[in-house]
């Protein structure tokens, strides 16, 4: 009886050692470190949006309008989450299609790992939980619509920006996103990179931006009329906070709290400081007199360009790209914009498109291969340059169509006499200031 017994024991004994590997396999370890880096990169994004490009746009528009501005940017928080939630996460990283996801995930089905089990699971960044990994994208989701507020700041109806948003992120956001980071057609098949959103993020959001302020229209009385920031202190808050919250942009992208987010955040360091200084030294050189409002578009700009090559190029690198995001896109919001005579209220294409667009050929040519295992060069050079591509036509012809719809139906513009009183009494019966 004893020997049964012993021989019983042994037998589990054996089984839980060899069923111990396959159970781990079946729900991986969550790394602590990684998990606890992802977490705060998630917070510092959304901090991004929310004050920092809020406070940063509405520093720049007058002051009957600063609250529609902030209104926009909680609007498409909230309706950005919701999609995110319902089905965009889903079209997003689900699926192996080439250009979208599919349903899989719907309402993050899935998210906890096998059916059943409510415990944490990591499947999309080894260690981390998928619930994190799906929150840190939701932020890069808010943050790419709102970047279009920009270029239609004061005289776009609410009602007709958020229909908007709620389509261009189905028709544009949700399938870049998949194209680029779930496995698509750009990062897959193609092979172009971008580590945090050139492609993705900025030239997505800038050249739409463009499309949408022309079929919208300028605003009235520009070109005739002083239309000067309300608030450059604003202005330099928003900047400041975009520069913190963009280290969770950048080094977050990275997915865990390693040498790659260490480099990402030396080259965003980097090309932001010299983006910002080039930017004013240039107008040192021009006017004579470096402004406040030059070093944050100066500051930004390196952000933007430095985005697609942070985790893929070294310091040198970074200095190039900051310089380059000091002079480009200067020259294109200085002298692009008053030749061509577009209303792009905020500079978004000039900073945003032109921004990402420069920054993702120069990740092609100075891609360090010991970095992130991507050599610079012409091979990698042209697969940018065939991503920028299908970027810039998708982008453009979705949101042509997009607005024309709106304007047909709902309208786009308010009134002449709101857009002259200001969109905060008239849309949100409030004030920003009561002095």
């Amino acid at each position: 009886m004893k020997k049964c017994n012993l021989t019983m024991l042994s037998a589990f004994a054996l089984l839980a050692v060899t069923a111990g590997p396959a159970l781990a396999e079946e729900v991986p370890a969550i790394n602590s470190g990684d998990t606890a880096w992802m977490m705060t990169s998630t917070a510092l994004v959304l901090f991004m949006t929310l004050p920092g490009l809020a406070l940063f746009y509405g520093g720049l528009v007058r002051r009957k309008n600063v609250l529609s501005v902030l209104a926009q940017c909680l609007g498409i928080a909230g309706l950005a989450t919701l999609m995110w939630w319902a089905f965009g996460y889903s079209l997003s990283f689900s699926g192996e299609g080439k250009f979208i996801g599919d349903l899989g995930a719907v309402f993050f089905k899935g998210l906890y790992g096998p059916e059943g089990s409510d415990i944490a699971f990591s499947s999309k960044l080894a260690g981390v939980p998928d619930s994190v990994f799906a929150m840190f994208q939701l932020t890069f989701a808010i943050i790419t619509p709102a970047l279009i507020v920009g270029a239609i700041a004061e005289r776009m109806k609410y009602t007709a920006l958020m229909a908007f948003v709620a389509g261009w992120l189905v028709l544009v956001y949700f399938p870049f996103a998949h194209m680029v980071w779930g496995g698509g057609f750009i990062g897959t098949t193609l092979g172009a990179v971008d580590f945090a959103g050139g492609l993705v993020v900025h030239m997505s959001s800038g050249y739409s931006a463009l499309v949408l302020a022309l079929i919208l229209g300028p605003r009235l009385g520009y070109g005739r009329e002083a239309m000067p920031p309300h608030s450059l202190v604003l202005c330099m808050v928003g900047t400041s906070i975009l520069w913190v919250g963009w280290y969770g942009f950048n080094a977050g992208s990275a997915g865990a709290a390693n040498g790659l987010a260490g480099n990402a955040f030396l080259t965003t360091t980097l090309a932001a400081a010299i983006g910002g200084f080039t930017w004013a030294l240039l107008e040192f050189l021009t006017k004579k007199q470096p402004s406040v409002l030059g070093f944050c578009s100066g500051i930004v700009a390196g952000l933007v360009v430095i985005t697609p090559a942070a985790g893929f190029v070294n310091a040198n690198g970074a200095v190039l790209c900051g310089i380059a995001a000091g002079v480009i896109p200067y020259f294109a919001v200085v002298f692009l914009k008053r030749k061509l005579g577009y209303d792009d209220a905020l500079d978004t294409f000039g900073v945003h498109a032109v921004g990402g667009t420069v920054g993702t050929l120069l990740t092609g040519l100075l891609a360090v291969e010991g970095i992130n295992g991507q050599a610079g060069g012409v091979a990698l050079l042209m697969k940018q340059l065939a991503s920028v591509g299908i970027v810039v036509v998708w982008s453009v012809v979705a949101t042509t169509v997009l607005a024309y719809a709106i304007k047909a139906t709902i309208g786009l513009r308010p009134a002449e006499d709101i857009e002259r009183q200001g969109l905060d009494i008239n849309e949100h019966g409030e004030e920003g200031y009561t002095v």
